[in-house]
């Protein structure tokens, strides 16, 4: 499973490219919205999984709810094949409305986690925060048995997780090919 793999976090944006390409080979134009308060850092690494995979992006910055209709409509008359929501607070406070405007534009999401594919947008790759808060609760188990937390090791997380969410990809008319599903961590029907 695409689960048990790690990737450094750094390359997110980068794989969540690959995934998409994997499921749509011939998409060559994705729009990404990207909060720049968060996910700079990921817009970066997004940028150079572009140029590796010849895939042009329409970088949108997106500051609040009132942008986000006319980013879709940009996308739209741009005739993305796509649409990559990079993380943030904010659109995670958004992610019902993300999917729900994905659809209505029948725009393939890529998101940074499973919270989105639940609300409804189409597949996933991020860090499994089922695990990291499995990982936390050993931190606490640490400090109250006395360590210092300055003293802890900071780590970043090692569990993936590809979540695809099948009745969107319907909704939408996609197909996505055996060889992604067979690796998804999750398939919701």
């Amino acid at each position: 499973m695409e689960g048990q793999k790690d990737c450094p976090i750094s390359e997110l944006g980068a794989k969540r490219l690959e995934h998409f390409n994997e499921a749509f080979p011939t998409a060559t134009r994705v729009t990404v919205l990207y909060d720049p308060m968060t996910s700079a850092t990921v817009l970066k690494e997004m940028e150079d999984g572009a140029r590796r995979l010849k895939v042009e992006l329409q970088v949108l910055e997106v500051r609040g709810p009132e942008d986000l209709d006319g980013s879709f409509k940009k996308a739209t008359r741009w005739r993305a094949a796509a649409l990559s929501i990079l993380a943030s607070p904010f659109f995670q406070s958004q992610r019902v409305r993300i999917a729900k405007l994905a659809v209505e534009h029948r725009l393939p999401t890529m998101v940074p986690h499973r919270a989105y594919v639940d609300a409804g947008s189409l597949l996933s790759y991020g860090p499994d925060f089922r695990d990291l808060n499995r990982r936390t609760a050993a931190y606490v188990d640490k400090i109250l048995r006395g360590a210092k937390p300055s003293d802890l090791p900071v780590e970043q997380p090692t569990k993936f997780e590809l979540v695809i969410n099948l009745k969107t990809a319907k909704a939408i008319g996609l197909t996505i090919p055996q060889s992604l599903l067979v690796r998804a961590d999750e398939i919701i029907q």
